[in-house]
C-alpha cells in the first residue's frame, strides 16, 4: 500500500515537474515574444514608482501579454530595483523584455514633452512641443518670444513635469556673444558664463540639457564638436586653396554662413571670396562691415551706410585687402565644408537674385546687369 502511495506521488512530482518546466518555457516565450502593441505609445514613469505600477499601466494599454509575466521577467533579470523615471517611446511590438531594457537603462527621456530654447540671428524664442508616437513627429503647444511675451501656462505647467526634456538649439550663423547672451538668461540654467568664446568656436546644433546645468558645460560642448568639424574638414580639404591654416578657413566659412542660407549655393558663394582671393582683389561683403560696427554684439536692425562702407575697420573687406582678422559667427558644419570644398567657377561677382539665393558673374558688365535687376525687384517690392 505505501508503495503504491509512494510510486503515485512520485508520479505526481514528476508531472508538476513537467507542468511548472512547461509553464517556465512558456511565460520565458512571452516575456521575449512580440507584444500586443499596434500603435506606438508613450510611457510615462512617475518619479517613485514600481513595476507594479508600470505594468498594470501597460496592461491598460494593451501593450503586454501579461502584467504577472512582465514583473516575474523583471524580478528575474534582476531588474526590477533599476526603474527610472521619465517618458519613454514604447514602440509597436514591442517585447516585454525589450520594454524592460527601456525603462530600466539609460533614464533618458524618449518621448513626451520638450522645451527647446532655439538661438538666432535675430532672436531667441522658445517651443515647447510634444512627441506624437503614432506619428513620431512632434506636435507644437506653446511657441513664444521670452524678450518680448510672459510665458504661456503650457511652459509653466512642463517645467514642473520631472521627465519634460530640454535642449538648446543653436542656429547657424549666430555670434559668439549671442550665444553666451542668450544661454546666460536661460533660467533653467545654473552658473553663468564670464567669458566671451572665440569668435568662430562653437558649433551650431542642439544640445541637450538638465535644469541646473552650467552654461559653461554646454560652450564646452560647442566647442569641442567644432574643433573636431574644422580639423575633419581641414583634413579633406581641396588642393591649392588660398587659406594658410585651419583659423584662415573659419574666418571664410563664417563669411560663406552670412552670405547665404541657401544650401545649394555655399560652395559657389565660397568659390567667388576663393576666386577673388586668388586673384588679389578686395572680398567686397557687407556682412563684415556689419560686424565690424557691431562685432558680433547683437543684430544692427537696418542697413548699411555709404559711409560706413568707406570707414576703415578691421573687417570692413571694401577697405582691408584680404581676409578680416577673426571669424564674423559660428558657421555650421556645410559652410566650414564649403569653403575648404568649393565648387571650381569663375565666378568673382554675385548679388540677391529676388528669390533668397543669388546670381553669380564672371565679368563686371553681367554683374551689373544682376545688380540693375536686382534694384528693380527692390523698387517693385517698395512700390506693393
Amino acid at each position: 500500500m505505501w508503495r503504491h502511495i509512494a510510486s503515485n506521488a512520485l508520479t505526481l512530482f514528476i508531472v508538476l515537474l513537467f507542468l511548472i518546466g512547461g509553464a517556465v518555457v512558456w511565460g520565458s516565450g512571452q516575456y521575449s515574444a512580440t507584444g500586443p502593441l499596434t500603435q506606438a505609445i508613450c510611457l510615462r514613469v512617475e518619479s517613485g514608482s514600481n513595476m507594479r505600477i508600470v505594468s498594470n499601466t501597460l496592461d491598460k494599454q494593451n501593450a503586454v501579454t501579461s502584467p504577472t509575466i512582465f514583473r516575474i521577467g523583471a524580478d528575474y533579470s534582476e531588474k526590477a530595483g533599476q526603474l527610472k523615471a521619465g517618458s519613454f517611446l514604447v514602440e509597436a511590438g514591442a517585447s516585454m523584455e525589450q520594454i524592460i531594457d527601456q525603462i530600466t537603462t539609460s533614464g533618458q527621456s524618449t518621448c513626451g514633452t520638450e522645451v527647446v530654447y532655439r538661438v538666432g540671428v535675430n532672436s531667441t524664442t522658445v517651443l515647447v512641443r510634444e512627441l506624437d508616437p503614432a506619428t513620431n513627429h512632434f506636435v507644437e503647444i506653446a511657441l513664444f518670444n521670452p524678450s518680448e511675451e510672459d510665458a504661456p501656462v503650457a511652459y509653466v505647467e512642463v517645467k514642473e513635469q520631472a521627465d519634460t526634456r530640454y535642449r538648446a538649439a543653436i542656429a547657424e550663423g549666430v555670434t559668439s556673444w549671442q550665444v553666451v547672451d542668450a544661454l546666460n538668461n536661460l533660467d533653467l540654467l545654473g552658473e553663468d558664463y564670464g567669458d566671451l568664446p572665440t569668435e568662430g568656436s562653437l558649433a551650431p546644433d542642439s544640445y541637450e540639457f538638465d535644469p541646473g546645468d552650467s552654461v559653461a558645460s554646454i560652450i564646452d560642448r560647442m566647442s569641442a564638436s567644432q574643433s573636431r568639424i574644422l580639423a575633419n574638414a581641414w583634413e579633406n580639404r581641396a588642393e591649392g586653396l588660398p587659406l594658410a591654416s585651419p583659423e584662415e578657413a573659419m574666418i571664410l566659412a563664417s563669411i560663406v554662413e552670412k552670405e547665404t542660407a541657401v544650401a545649394d549655393e555655399r560652395r559657389q558663394v565660397a568659390s567667388v571670396f576663393v576666386n577673388r582671393l586668388n586673384l588679389g582683389m578686395r572680398l567686397q561683403t557687407d556682412p563684415t562691415v556689419i560686424y565690424g560696427i557691431t562685432e558680433g554684439e547683437g543684430v544692427l536692425g537696418r542697413g548699411l551706410r555709404q559711409s560706413e562702407l568707406r570707414r576703415e575697420t578691421p573687417w570692413n573687406t571694401y577697405v582691408i585687402p584680404a581676409l578680416p582678422p577673426t571669424p564674423i559667427a559660428n558657421p555650421g558644419r556645410a559652410a566650414i565644408e564649403a569653403a575648404l570644398n568649393p565648387d571650381d567657377t569663375d565666378y568673382i561677382f554675385f548679388v540677391a537674385d529676388g528669390t533668397g539665393g543669388h546670381a553669380f558673374a564672371t565679368t563686371l558688365d553681367e554683374h551689373n546687369r544682376n545688380v540693375a535687376r536686382w534694384r528693380e525687384i527692390e523698387a517693385e517690392r517698395a512700390a506693393n
